[in-house]
């Protein structure tokens, strides 16, 4: 079995990523900000049902600063490069989240080259594949970029697309002998490990909880974190990975009130709080004047996308669950936890 490096630990998607690699049978070693999380981290792997044990260890390393990163991936055969902020605001300038996400990326494939690592994975996201771009009826796939000159593209959706040509681009110029795949989620949902939330999750939550008087006239792809931690697996290993990328969507782009309306179905009395009703554009808009959430949203606002999972499908057996079983796992996973209404 390998050595794995796993970058920011403490997040929805590392933790999931660990989980299968320690499963595996594979040594996991995972950087945090500070020394100081290692118990949280290790306490919920612990309730997720992994038992880390002494074949997973920590590191110390930012995204931010070149320190601490050579002894991350010392020793390492792979590296899954997952950490990226996302905050649920808008920054006050886009750079607060593209320097970071870039330079970030830079940090640990430099670092991965110098080390002898055979392969990167980077955890992109659909947010470089599908915006900027005119209304289409073709699903979007791996041969598609963002368009980061392109109306309504936010600086998170900038940072990714930023982030993920700068990585390319070092493999070309400068990678040496290392290999990169790179994964593409749209929104990621499924069993929470812990009370902090990702952005998803939290609009999740928001729906539960009947915190959403309506749904905004929006649609957004879904897939199950542990599909996308087993993808990252697959993608670490198969030789058919290296040197491409992989959108990882479990089935058609779903609207908000269709997500709504499955959890009202299908998760009983916790689901009766779910908003039943559509909100109108102008509304949002109105609204979204207030609120720096809502202003990110406006630009996608009726508009109609897709994605296609076919060539992970096709190159690596890749077989996801369903958006429904999705959403209910969510859903299920908060309740179970407390920090969603029962």
């Amino acid at each position: 079995m390998s050595e794995v490096l796993v970058t920011g630990g403490s997040g929805f998607v590392a933790g999931h990523c660990i989980l299968q690699l320690l499963a595996a049978g594979h040594a996991v070693r995972t950087t945090v900000r500070s020394p100081a999380r290692e118990a949280d981290v290790r306490a919920t792997l612990g309730a997720g049902g992994g038992n880390p044990g002494d074949r997973l260890s920590f590191a110390a390393a930012d995204l931010t600063s070149d320190a601490g990163w050579a002894q991350a991936v010392a020793g390492c055969d792979y590296v899954l490069h997952v950490a990226s902020p996302f905050p649920l605001g808008i920054p006050k300038h886009e750079d607060d989240l593209i320097v970071p996400a870039r330079d970030g990326t830079l940090r640990v494939l430099r670092a991965a080259r110098d080390a002898g690592v055979k392969r990167v994975v980077l955890t992109s996201s659909f947010a470089a594949i599908g915006y900027g771009h005119p209304d289409t009826a073709r699903p979007f796939d791996e041969t598609d970029w963002t368009d980061v000159n392109g109306g309504g593209v936010t600086a998170y959706v900038k940072s990714k697309t930023i982030a993920e040509r700068a990585a390319w681009d070092f493999i070309a110029r400068e990678g040496g002998a290392l290999e990169l795949s790179v994964v593409n989620p749209v929104g990621i949902f499924g069993p929470v490990l812990g009370p902090d939330l990702s952005t998803s999750i939290i609009l999740m939550q928001r729906l539960i909880n009947g915190e959403v008087p309506g749904c905004p006239r929006l649609a957004f792809g879904l897939v199950d974190v542990r599909d996308v931690a087993d993808l990252h697996l697959r993608a670490m290993t198969s030789p058919a990975a290296k040197g491409e990328r992989f959108l990882a969507v479990a089935g058609e782009f779903m609207p908000m009130i269709d997500v709504a309306r499955v959890l009202r179905e299908r998760m009983g009395p916790a689901g009766r709080r779910a908003p039943t009703r559509q909100l109108p554009d102008w509304l949002v808009r109105l609204v979204a004047m207030f609120d720096s959430d809502l202003r990110q949203i406006v630009p996608e606002l009726g508009k109609t996308k897709n994605g296609s999972n076919a060539k992970a499908r096709r190159l690596l057996g890749w077989s996801p669950l369903s958006n429904e079983d999705t959403i209910v796992a969510t859903a299920q996973s908060l309740v179970e936890r407390g920090l969603a209404k029962s």
